[in-house]
C-alpha cells in the first residue's frame, strides 16, 4: 500500500519520500497531525458544544464540599473526547497500515467504546440529573470489545478467521532461542534469522509478564487458559474505568495519558525492531509500530486537548474521551503482553481506581466510615486544601517518575 503512495510521488516529484514511511517517521507524523485536528478543531468544537448545552454535571449529593469547589465547572462543555478520537482515527486513517489486523484492533476499541461514552454523555446532557448509562450495561460493552479480543488472541481459528489474503493477517511473533539470548549485541541477527523461534499467537497471549524480569511469570495454557482471557477483561475494562475515574481534574487524566501513551509508543516501537527486541530480551511483535503510531496520535491529541482542558478548563473530555482511551491503553498493553508494566506505569490510574474501592468497602463494611474525605484520590486532596492545579502537577509528576521506572525495566530484566 505505502510502496505505491511512494512509487508515484517518485515518479512525479523525482524526490525520495521514503523515508517518510518509516515507523519512526509515521510514528512522528500521526503525533504531529492528531495535535493539529484537536489544536484547529478546538474553538469551533467547544463554541459548538456550548450552543448545544453540552455542558458538564456537578457532583452534588453526597459531598457539598466538592460542589462549591466545582461549582465554576458546571457550564463547561464536555465531550471533548470527540476531538481526541477524531484527531487520532484520521492520523490512522493517514499514517497506519489498514491491512494490519492491530490498526483493526484498535479501530474497533476506539469505534465500539467511543459511542458507549459519547452515549453516556449524550443522555446527561439531554437528561438533566440523569446517570447517563448504568454501569451495569457499560462493563457488558467493554466486556464486549474484551472478550472480542480474547478470543481472537486465544483461539487459533479465529485468527485465521479474520484473515482475508493480505488483509488482516495474524500477527508473527519471534523470539531467540536459548542458544542466541546472551549472544553479544555486536552479532549481525538478520543473518542469524534460524536462531529465532516463531510463537503460536495463542501461546503468546496466554503469557504473563511483570516487570524486570525476562521470562514470563506463568504461562495460562490448557485448563488455565480461561485465566488468561479473564487476565484480558480484566485489563481492558478496569483501564477503562480507571481513567474515567481520573477524568475529574482540569488537565489531570490527558496529562497522565500522555505519559502512558509516550512509554506504550516506545515500548511498541523496540518490540516491532528485531535487534532491539532481541538485546533488551523482548519478543519481537511483527507490526507492533503500528501500535506505537496509535499511542503517538493518542499522544499528539493529548497534548492539543490540554491547550484547551488545562487548568481553568474550556472543556472536558467526559466519557466520550476516558472511557475509549484507556479502553485502548488497556488493549495496546494486552497485544504487547505487558498487562502488569501497564499497571506501573499508569499507577495514577491504579491509585484512583483503588481509592474509589477502598472507599466503597470501607462505607458498606464499617458501618459507613470512610477511609478518604471524599473518592476518587484526586478529591481527597481538593477536600484536604490543595488548589487543583497543585493536584494536578503533582499527580503528573508522579506519573512521571513511574513512566521513567517503567522505561528503566527494559534494560535491568
Amino acid at each position: 500500500m505505502y510502496s505505491l503512495i511512494i512509487h508515484y510521488i517518485n515518479h512525479l516529484f523525482s524526490f525520495d519520500l521514503t523515508v517518510f514511511f518509516s515507523y519512526s517517521s509515521r510514528m512522528l507524523l500521526a503525533a504531529f497531525t492528531s495535535f493539529l485536528f484537536v489544536l484547529c478543531l478546538g474553538p469551533t468544537v467547544i463554541k459548538l458544544l456550548e450552543n448545544i448545552k453540552g455542558q458538564n454535571s456537578v457532583r452534588t449529593t453526597d459531598m457539598p464540599m466538592l460542589c462549591q469547589l466545582h461549582q465554576k465547572k458546571k457550564n463547561t462543555p464536555t465531550m471533548g473526547g470527540i476531538l481526541i478520537l477524531g484527531g487520532m482515527l484520521l492520523s490512522m486513517t493517514l499514517w497506519m497500515d489498514l491491512t494490519h489486523i492491530f490498526t483493526l484492533i484498535l479501530f474497533i476499541t476506539t469505534c465500539i467504546l467511543g459511542l458507549l461514552g459519547a452515549r453516556d454523555d449524550f443522555l446527561k446532557w439531554k437528561y438533566k440529573n440523569s446517570q447517563g448509562i448504568s454501569a451495569k450495561k457499560k462493563i457488558i460493552c467493554q466486556l464486549f470489545v474484551a472478550v472480542l479480543l480474547a478470543v481472537y488472541l486465544l483461539f487459533p481459528g479465529a485468527a485465521e478467521s479474520v484473515s482475508t489474503g493480505k488483509w488482516f493477517k495474524p500477527p508473527v511473533v519471534k523470539e531467540a532461542v536459548a542458544a542466541t539470548r546472551d549472544s553479544p549485541p555486536q552479532v549481525s541477527l538478520p543473518a542469524q534469522a534460524s536462531r529465532y523461534a516463531q510463537v503460536p499467537l495463542s501461546d503468546y497471549a496466554s503469557r504473563f509478564y511483570i516487570p524486570f524480569m525476562k521470562e514470563p511469570l506463568m504461562q495460562m495454557s490448557g485448563w488455565l487458559l480461561p485465566l488468561a482471557a479473564v487476565l484480558i477483561a480484566f485489563v481492558v475494562v478496569g483501564s477503562s474505568n480507571a481513567v474515567n475515574l481520573t477524568d475529574g481534574l482540569d488537565g489531570l487524566a490527558a496529562g497522565c495519558l500522555i505519559l502512558v501513551g509516550s512509554f506504550l509508543s516506545l515500548f511498541a516501537f523496540i518490540s516491532n525492531h528485531l535487534e532491539l527486541a532481541h538485546y533488551l530480551r523482548l519478543p519481537y511483535v511483527e507490526g507492533s509500530g503500528e501500535i506505537a503510531i496509535y499511542m503517538s496520535a493518542m499522544v499528539g491529541a493529548c497534548i492539543g486537548f490540554l491547550w484547551y482542558n488545562g487548568s481553568p478548563a474550556q472543556i472536558f473530555m467526559g466519557d466520550t474521551g476516558s472511557l475509549a482511551l484507556g479502553g485502548i491503553i488497556g488493549v495496546a498493553a494486552v497485544l504487547l503482553k505487558r498487562e502488569a508494566l501497564l499497571a506501573l506505569v499508569g499507577g495514577v490510574f491504579v491509585a484512583e481506581t483503588l481509592s474509589v474501592i477502598l472507599q466503597v468497602g470501607s462505607y458498606k463494611l464499617r458501618n459507613k466510615k470512610r477511609i478518604f474525605a471524599c473518592a476518587p484520590l484526586h478529591h481527597h486532596f481538593e477536600c484536604k486544601g490543595w488548589p487543583e492545579p497543585k493536584v494536578v502537577i503533582r499527580f503528573w509528576i508522579v506519573g512521571l517518575v513511574l513512566a521513567i521506572i517503567g522505561i528503566a525495566t527494559l534494560k535491568f530484566q
